[in-house]
């Protein structure tokens, strides 16, 4: 199984990020990277992608934000050159964008219809190949040195050359924010599981009578990361629920992924790294320290940190 091809959904307008993202698409939101570069979210996902080995990146997006990307890295790249000409940094970022910018393809979600719909857009620049699949609007920082977490899941994918979803063990109380599964313990494989059952953002009481793993500690759940590795069959099952009935009907991807564990292989993989959603409450801010933590300021950055958190005990106490 060989993995060339990446889908970055990033349709949705980022109702949770309001007001901001009704006037900045949530992608686009800035960050600062490890490498100590201010970024809008897409492009480090996608270089995410692009250090894992992927080759094409297909980005689903809402009507009219094609173009809006494509000036963005554009008027980068050439800003960057004219205001910083003859940095050697600054000549080493033009080309990254360069090189990003001539790997990345554009589907609109034209009419949305649920999540699964977004995904099933990019069918047509996927074709009958195995994809990775990137949420636009989570980040990922790896364990592993030099490895990202997007390799980590290619790698299983191929050697074992099945459909993987990344997992990360969440405590209990957080199992209502996402995609939640319990699956048997592949022997010989750290942290691998077969997935039996996959609920979308269950309750805490469901999640303890019918999504308990053995073997991971008392008050955790497997959870979706965000990241997966999926096969082309899963197209044919997301057409299928799209027009069951006389009219489109709005399609989750979680449906289809339990249809797709009942068809073929389909592991879950306990990821060395984190995945951090910048649309929960203060996701953007834990992002932000997270990346900065896992880069080349972190020492500078736990300074700050160390003196902010002293700052406020300061004020508490007085």
């Amino acid at each position: 199984m060989q993995i060339r091809k990446a889908v970055i959904t990033a349709a949705a307008r980022g109702a949770r990020l309001y007001p901001a993202a009704d006037t900045v698409q949530k992608a686009m939101l800035p960050l600062m990277d490890r490498d100590g570069l201010t970024k809008p979210v897409i492009q480090i996902i996608a270089e995410e992608a692009l250090e894992s080995g992927i080759e094409e990146i297909v980005v689903v997006c809402a009507p009219g934000d094609e173009v809006y990307y494509r000036r963005h890295f554009q008027s980068l790249r050439e800003n960057l050159m004219e205001a910083q000409r003859g940095v050697e940094w600054a000549r080493l970022q033009s080309e990254k964008i360069a090189n990003l910018e001539a790997r990345l393809r554009f589907a609109v979600q034209d009419d949305p219809h649920g999540y699964g719909h977004a995904v099933y857009c990019a069918r047509p620049f996927i074709g009958d190949e195995p994809f990775l699949l990137l949420l636009g609007d989570h980040l990922y920082v790896s364990h592993i040195d030099g490895k990202r977490c997007a390799q980590q899941l290619i790698e299983l994918a191929q050697r074992e050359e099945c459909a993987v979803a990344a997992v990360q063990a969440t405590r209990e109380h957080l199992v209502g924010r996402y995609g939640t599964l319990t699956g048997r313990r592949q022997q010989g494989l750290a942290g691998v599981y077969q997935i039996d059952r996959i609920i979308e953002k269950p309750s805490l009481s469901q999640a303890e009578l019918e999504l308990n793993t053995p073997g991971l500690r008392v008050g955790h759940y497997l959870c979706f990361f965000g990241m997966y590795i999926l096969t082309p069959n899963l197209f044919s099952i997301i057409d299928q629920a799209l027009h069951a009935g006389d009219e489109k009907h709005d399609v989750a991807l979680t449906p289809c992924l339990q249809e797709l564990a009942k068809r073929e292989r389909f592991l879950a993989l306990e990821l060395q790294g984190t995945r951090y959603d910048i649309g929960a409450k203060y996701g953007l801010l834990q992002t932000q320290l997270a990346l900065a933590l896992a880069g080349h300021d972190r020492e500078e950055m736990m300074t700050a940190v160390l003196e902010l958190l002293a700052e406020s005990a300061r004020r508490a106490k007085s």
